[in-house]
């Protein structure tokens, strides 16, 4: 997001998946707002994929700021599996099947 080399779409698929993340933390009794942030964090992880391969700049235009943007992309998805997995037994211990 901080490049502008991604689109709008990786921002705001991301920044919602954040907000869904934040209200099923403030709710801590509630099955479908973990269940809505265990889905969004998956469709962001293949949706990351898409957009980082597609918009992935030739080596000739990356400059720092770029190389420093993407990097911060791809740590972000390596990531999410993790959040993945943590969201996951979080949804087990508040009783999800």
């Amino acid at each position: 997001c901080m490049n502008y080399m991604l689109p709008f779409s990786y921002a705001w698929g991301n920044f919602s998946v954040l907000a869904v993340g934040i209200w099923a933390i403030v709710q801590r009794d509630s099955l479908d707002a973990i269940m809505m942030f265990l889905i969004g964090l998956l469709l962001t992880v293949l949706t990351d994929i898409i957009h980082i391969s597609i918009f992935y700049p030739s080596h000739d235009f990356l400059s720092d700021a770029k190389r420093f943007s993407i990097g911060m992309a791809i740590f972000s998805l390596l990531l999410k599996p993790v959040s993945c997995y943590l969201v996951y037994r979080m949804y087990r211990e508040r009783g999800g099947e």
